[in-house]
């Protein structure tokens, strides 16, 4: 197939609207369990299902959460805090504890009180207890110690901190359902309040349920029993917060585009498309499944490309390189030369692409060359949507990837 007709731009360029409001409308929003998450995948199924691809959406278990309204008040007033996602609620009534180390924590007697933690502790959001690619060990020991501890529940103060977890202000430093002690959070400035009423008595009630559901990724393949394959991936999934449109419906829309353009695409090579689902839920579930099904058919992927946060209407789209080749990266970077949109930029970690560089995977990953300012302003908040992307460059990046996957025949 031909990429080269001005129409076809166009033609493309609607369909990725369309795909792109189809994606962020879905009610409530497509975070990993939801209601909204399933439509999403049947969505990206259904889209697909015309070109020839041999389509995979097993179902795995997961995790989903409702919350409302929390409330922590001490005699003569109260403060605004919210549900962690995934706590389990509590209604309480105690003697409110404070720490602000890690050395504190260690000393304190905080068993049966609510325990209030701001300052240093919570410097950075803790990665949940059983995340299996990155887990520092001050976070276990931090998670270790509140479990021995055993407060009656956790209040958390945090900053901002963009280059962690986006635009959120206040984040939750406990985002896991495997930790069973409720939790809250709150800005740090309502932390300080909080705090001048050590030692009094408090009540908190955190309105939250966790609900057992299931999700899927979709795998999408051509020429599936290959001896080689090229992956693309973008992650489906959603924050509960956000329509996510940049992250990451941008992505998954280039990946519609993308088997589009490659439905006529015949080759010695397996092409292999996945919207993985669970990048933004404490678990990583779709990560997980997918390794546990397809981790011993790694050998055969001669490259995997990840797109997240593509499409920004300011800036260019930048592509780094992990675990590649000289040879790889040259042959790469003139194929991409070709298109004015696409720069190359500075690597980053916390993407699906990690899951095949660890495993020493020539692997590349494109991401808006703005992700700075979006994770800053924008990224895991209500402002992420379809009016921030620039559907033209989701069609040039589907359009370079498909020249990239044709030039690996």
């Amino acid at each position: 197939m031909k990429f080269n007709i001005r129409t076809e731009n166009e033609e493309y360029s609607e369909k990725a609207k369309v795909y792109l409001n189809a994606l962020c409308d879905v009610k409530p929003t497509r975070s990993t369990g939801s209601a909204g998450n399933r439509e999403a995948t049947d969505f990206f199924a259904r889209i697909v299902s015309p070109y020839g691809y041999a389509v995979e959406s097993e179902s795995f278990s997961c995790m989903d959460f409702e919350s409302g309204e929390s409330s922590l008040r001490a005699i003569d007033r109260s403060f605004e805090i919210y549900p962690s996602p995934f706590s389990l609620g509590c209604d309480v009534e105690a003697e409110l504890e404070t720490v602000t180390t890690v050395e504190e924590l260690e000393k304190c007697n905080c068993r049966g009180k609510i325990l209030l933690m701001k300052g240093k502790i919570c410097d950075e959001p803790l990665m949940p207890k059983n995340f299996v690619f990155y887990n520092p060990e001050d976070h276990k020991k931090i998670y270790s110690l509140l479990e021995t501890k055993e407060p009656a529940a956790i209040v958390t103060a945090t900053e901002i901190k963009p280059e962690l977890v986006g635009a959120i202000y206040p984040y939750p430093l406990i985002e896991d359902g495997d930790f069973d002690i409720p939790s809250a959070y709150c800005t740090d400035d309502v932390g300080d309040e909080i705090a001048k009423g050590t030692g009094g008595m408090f009540k908190l009630r955190i309105n939250s349920k966790r609900i057992p559901s299931t999700a899927c990724n979709v795998i999408v393949r051509k020429n599936p029993d290959a001896d080689k394959k090229i992956v693309i991936c973008a992650h489906i999934d959603s924050r509960a917060s956000t329509p996510g449109a940049s992250d990451n419906a941008s992505g998954t829309v280039v990946l519609l585009l993308l088997a589009e353009m490659l439905s006529d695409h015949q080759s010695n090579i397996c092409i292999e498309i996945v919207a993985f689902n669970g990048e933004d839920h404490y678990s990583v579930a779709g990560q997980m499944d997918y390794l546990h099904k397809y981790q011993k058919e790694f050998d055969k992927i001669i490259l995997a490309i990840n797109i997240d946060d593509v499409g920004y209407k300011k800036g260019k789209t930048a592509y780094s390189f992990y675990e590649c080749s000289d040879k790889t990266k040259r042959n790469i970077c003139g194929t991409l030369s070709n298109y004015k949109g696409l720069t190359e930029g500075g690597p980053w970690y916390s993407g699906d692409h990690m899951i095949f560089a660890q495993n020493s995977i020539e692997t590349m990953a494109l991401t808006s060359e703005c992700i700075p300012f979006l994770m800053k302003t924008i990224t895991h908040t209500e402002k992420d949507i379809p009016d921030i992307i620039d559907c033209d460059k989701l069609v040039e990046v589907a359009a370079a990837l498909k020249d990239i996957v044709e030039n690996c025949d």
